[in-house]
């Protein structure tokens, strides 16, 4: 009980210190704060204020595996981002993760990249394995198969602003075509 109580306190306080303004503590403290704060904890507060998409992403993601001759098959694009439209739609209570986790993954991922796919703090590595670890379990449960690379392609689509028959006909042009690095990923998919 004791033991609950205080990591509860020793939560608040290091909360509290990561969306507080800077200060003297939080400033000296920031490498522990954020290392217990992200990933699980960090504060969004788009809630409150949000801001809207203007783009539609659509990510999608191939598998390529080395056969025992040593001969490299590449398999068709997936598409992630219909995997979760799908399991969105005609859902009166969609779950929170199917809305948001593939694509919070892909802010996390630009935010700690940029334009470069370089990952230079340990923060960048954890979004890169954790956006590979959703695709390859997301393949792998679709696929079935096993693979040892895994490679993401994120198209930036314009929202359609024109309600009605006419604005489906015409596909839109993708404003953004990012083809990402293969990662490796081990046998179990991850």
């Amino acid at each position: 009980m004791v033991l609950c109580l205080a990591a509860s306190v020793v939560h608040v306080i290091l909360v509290f210190l990561h969306v507080a303004p800077a200060n003297i503590v939080s400033k000296r403290y920031s490498p522990l704060i954020n290392a217990w704060v992200y990933p699980f904890f960090e504060q969004d507060w788009r809630l409150f204020a949000p801001d809207p998409e203007s783009l539609n992403r659509q990510i999608l993601a191939r598998t390529a595996h080395t056969s025992s001759d040593g001969s490299v098959q590449v398999g068709p694009w997936f598409d992630l981002t219909a995997v979760d439209i799908s399991a969105v739609e005609h859902q009166p209570f969609p779950s929170h993760t199917a809305q948001n986790m593939l694509r919070r993954a892909w802010s996390g991922y630009v935010d700690t990249h940029g334009g470069d796919d370089k990952a230079r703090t340990e923060r960048a590595l954890m979004m890169q394995k954790y956006l590979a670890n959703i695709a390859a379990d997301r393949v792998a449960a679709h696929n079935g198969g096993t693979f040892d690379f895994i490679q993401l392609r994120v198209l930036a689509l314009p929202v359609n602003d024109a309600p009605g028959p006419a604005a489906d006909e015409r596909p839109p042009t993708p404003v953004e075509n990012r083809l990402l690095p293969w990662w490796k990923v081990t046998r179990d998919g991850k």
